[in-house]
């Protein structure tokens, strides 16, 4: 279904900005055929290495035909935004169309602007990112636990794109906050264990007071999360699949659980299960949850968490996708803070992002420090 989607965006776009540029056939069957190799960017990948999400090619051409493929997807919609206005001003004019040069000139912008947006969007989304703060109030967070701070990772997608070096980076700006505890709310990486080892050995070097937490994400699954489970626990990070654990600060306990992803039913595996996660835990419990995606919120918010902490969306990636793409897939979440009942969830923009749309435009990726407060304090 991707690819049929891509590919009917794909004759849009020739239909409607390749084919009126008053160019030569030849001229315009080249920029087609580009566009159609651009577009069937991830088809290929999968015929060539077996799956979509990590070609394991150099970075600078990863680079490149990511970027590429952003251009092809910024054109669509500034295309379909030409096309509104020409039909507005269809409308206005009384049937009287609008003079071809301006629509000419029009389509050269456009271009133009898709790829300086889609260089400066890719330069963007490949950069280690910024620390956002925040603090938050937990109903059942006890005095001896207030100002406990722990750092949310999650997304790094660590691959040919985000390799080994911006991981040591991230790890660095990580441990530089020195906070009681990390978790990391899956899609750590892209990629087998024998083309990704040695990019993601600085997460062995990761440091808090209380250890490192994670759960997976989807990608964990298309890879082999057994595998995957097995090596982030040699690197000393604590994997949670549909559990909990406890943290005592002195005698205090603060209660972090992690759900599996809705993609393990996809491999014969259990899929998100609240309930067993958060057995044997007391309702006045201050509990954090850890889930991949921002879903089945009411259901948490009514089992007794005070903290759901979530990544998938990447944030939307582009200012408005957010709001139109992204949320509607998402049950309503996206990005950043959301109150649902007496829950509290917040959804990071993502530390990373997959390298098949490798593209950041106002909308930040972020290391997310979380100082947690209690009412009582």
């Amino acid at each position: 279904m991707f690819h049929v989607a891509l590919f009917v965006l794909y004759l849009y776009v020739v239909c409607r900005f390749v084919f009126p540029l008053p160019w030569c056939t030849r001229c315009r069957v080249l920029l087609a055929a580009v566009l159609l190799l651009t577009s069937k960017y991830h088809f290929i990948q999968q015929w060539v290495f077996g799956t979509m999400f990590s070609p394991e090619i150099p970075r600078a051409l990863v680079v490149l035909f990511g970027g590429l493929f952003c251009v092809f997807v910024l054109l669509f919609f500034l295309t379909a935004i030409l096309d509104v206005l020409l039909g507005v001003a269809w409308l206005v004019r009384r049937g009287r169309a609008v003079d071809e040069q301006f629509c000419t000139r029009a389509r050269y912008i456009m271009g133009a602007v898709a790829l300086v947006l889609s260089v400066i969007g890719v330069h963007q989304a490949t950069q280690v990112p910024e620390v956002r703060r925040i603090e938050l109030t937990l109903h059942d967070l006890p005095p001896t636990l207030d100002g406990f701070r722990l750092v949310q990772l999650t997304d790094l997608h660590i691959s040919r794109l985000l390799n080994g070096s911006w991981t040591r980076q991230v790890v660095e700006r990580t441990n530089a906050l020195n906070p009681d505890l990390i978790v990391v709310t899956g899609d750590l990486i892209d990629g087998t264990i024998s083309a990704r080892c040695d990019d993601v050995k600085p997460l062995g070097e990761l440091r808090a007071k209380h250890g490192v937490v994670t759960i997976l994400g989807n990608h964990e699954y298309y890879f082999n999360a057994d595998q995957w489970t097995d090596v982030l626990e040699q690197l000393g990070m604590h994997v949670l699949v549909n559990e909990h654990l406890r943290i005592s600060v002195d005698g205090v306990g603060l209660v972090v659980a992690g759900l599996a992803d809705l993609a393990a039913l996809e491999y014969g595996k259990p899929g998100p299960d609240a309930a067993h996660a958060l057995q044997d835990v007391p309702h006045y419990a201050a509990t954090v949850l850890l889930t991949h995606r921002p879903v089945d919120t009411a259901m948490h918010a009514q089992s007794g968490i005070d903290l759901q902490l979530a990544g998938h969306t990447h944030g939307g990636m582009i200012r408005g996708f957010d709001t139109l793409m992204v949320a509607p897939l998402n049950d309503g979440f996206a990005s950043g803070y959301y109150s649902v009942g007496d829950m509290h969830l917040y959804v990071s923009n993502g530390t990373g992002l997959w390298n098949g749309f490798p593209i950041r435009l106002g909308v930040p990726a972020e290391i997310t420090e979380i100082t947690l407060r209690s009412p009582d304090r």
